[in-house]
C-alpha cells in the first residue's frame, strides 16, 4: 500500500522529470485557442553566431555569423523556400526551428506561440507538430531497423496500440510509393529514392503540421528528383502541410513553393512570392541566380548568363556595408560602408538593396 507520503514523493520527482503541467498544459492552451492565426511559423530576426576559440585558454576569438537577423513567414498550408549557395545558413535555420540549436537573437512563432526560449521540457508536447526530411537518405535511417520498425517509433510517440500501428504503418507506406509488404525490408535492401520516401513516411508518421526539408533531393538522381518532389506536392495537397523547403537549385524552389526567400551570408536579400520573384527580381543575387538556371527558348537564344563573380566572403570576417558588395556587378560607395534593411517594394515583395527604390 502506498502511503500520503510516498504517493507525494514519486509525484513530485516525475514532475521533476515532466516538467510542470500545469505551466506546460497552459502553454498548449494558448496554441490551441489560438485559432484565428493563419500562419504557421513566424521568424523574426534571427541570430545564430557560433564561437570561435584559441589560444591555450581557449578564449573566444572571433564568432561565425551564421544566421544574423533572419525574417519570413510561413502560411499554413503553403511552402516557403529558402534558396541560397552552400554555406549561407539555409540548413542552420531548419535546426533554429527545430530547436536543435538554440538562438541567440529573435524570435520563432510557431501557430502563435513563440517556442524560442523553450526548454527541452516544454518543446517535447510540439516534437510531432514540427518533422523534417533529411537530405542523406542513406544516413537517416537506422540500418540495424527495419523500415516498418522506423515507422513504428512516430506512432508509438503518438500513443497508437500495437494492433492500431500496422493499419496506420502500411497506409503511410501506400501513401509515398512503397509496397507495405516491404515493411520487413533492412534499408540497405532499397535504392536512395525509395529511403527518402521512407523518411518522409516517418516523418508523416507523428501527424506533424510543419515539415522541413532539408535539400532532401540533392543526393539523388535528376529522375528521381521530380518524383520526390511531385510526391511532396501531393501530399501537402492532401494533407494540408506547410514545407520550409531548403535549396540551392531554384528550379524546384520554383516549383514547389509559394514564396522564395533569396539568403547570402546569413541574410535575406528578397523575399517574394515565386511569380513574382521569378518575373521582375530585384536584387543583383537574385538576377544572377536566375539568369545560371538553364532555359530552353524556342523562338530564340536563350538569355546570357550572369556569372558570379569572386568567392563568398567568409562569415568569420563579412565585409562592411551590403554583404553581397563583394560580388556584385552594380555596386556604389555606399554599398561598401552602410548596410541597407529590408525594403517594401511594390506590394509584398521585400529586397535588401540601395539600388532599389520603393
Amino acid at each position: 500500500m502506498v502511503t500520503g507520503a510516498a504517493a507525494r514523493f514519486w509525484l513530485k520527482r516525475c514532475r521533476k522529470w515532466l516538467g510542470n503541467p500545469k505551466r506546460l498544459k497552459k502553454r498548449m492552451m494558448v496554441q490551441t485557442d489560438n485559432k484565428t492565426n493563419s500562419f504557421t511559423l513566424k521568424v523574426e530576426d534571427l541570430k545564430k553566431y557560433f564561437p570561435v576559440h584559441r589560444g591555450l585558454f581557449q578564449r573566444v576569438a572571433a564568432q561565425v555569423k551564421a544566421v544574423d537577423g533572419v525574417d519570413f513567414e510561413i502560411e499554413a498550408g503553403k511552402s516557403l523556400g529558402l534558396v541560397g549557395e552552400s554555406g549561407c545558413g539555409k540548413s542552420t535555420v531548419g535546426r533554429l526551428i527545430l530547436k536543435l540549436l538554440e538562438p541567440d537573437a529573435g524570435k520563432i512563432i510557431y501557430k502563435g506561440l513563440d517556442i524560442s526560449h523553450f526548454s527541452a521540457k516544454e518543446m517535447r508536447p510540439l516534437r510531432k507538430e514540427i518533422q523534417i526530411v533529411f537530405q542523406d537518405p542513406y544516413g537517416s535511417l537506422n540500418p540495424r531497423m527495419t523500415i516498418g520498425q522506423s515507422i513504428d517509433e512516430g506512432l508509438r510517440c503518438i500513443g497508437l496500440s500495437r494492433g492500431m500501428r500496422k493499419p496506420r504503418r502500411d497506409e503511410l507506406l501506400e501513401m509515398v510509393g512503397i509496397w507495405p509488404g516491404s515493411a520487413d525490408r533492412f534499408p540497405h535492401e532499397f535504392s536512395g529514392g525509395q529511403r527518402q520516401r521512407v523518411g518522409v513516411a516517418r516523418a508523416l508518421s507523428v501527424n506533424p503540421s510543419l515539415v522541413i526539408c532539408d535539400e532532401p533531393i540533392s543526393a539523388l538522381d535528376v529522375s528521381i528528383q521530380a518524383q520526390i518532389i511531385n510526391l511532396l506536392k501531393d501530399l501537402q495537397d492532401r494533407l494540408g502541410l506547410s514545407y520550409l523547403f531548403i535549396s540551392h537549385d531554384l528550379n524546384v524552389v520554383g516549383y514547389l513553393s509559394d514564396r522564395v526567400a533569396v539568403m547570402y551570408l546569413g541574410h535575406i536579400m528578397e523575399y517574394a512570392g515565386t511569380e513574382d520573384l521569378f518575373e521582375k527580381p530585384l536584387h543583383p543575387y537574385t538576377l544572377a541566380l536566375l539568369s545560371a538556371v538553364p532555359k530552353i527558348d524556342i523562338d530564340g537564344p536563350s538569355a546570357a548568363v550572369t556569372p558570379l563573380s569572386g568567392e563568398v566572403p567568409s562569415p568569420l570576417d563579412p565585409p562592411p556595408g551590403c554583404k553581397f558588395q563583394g560580388r556584385c556587378p552594380e555596386v556604389e560607395e555606399r554599398c561598401r560602408n552602410e548596410e541597407i534593411g529590408f525594403t517594401r517594394f511594390n506590394g509584398d515583395h521585400w529586397v535588401r538593396c540601395w539600388k532599389v527604390k520603393p
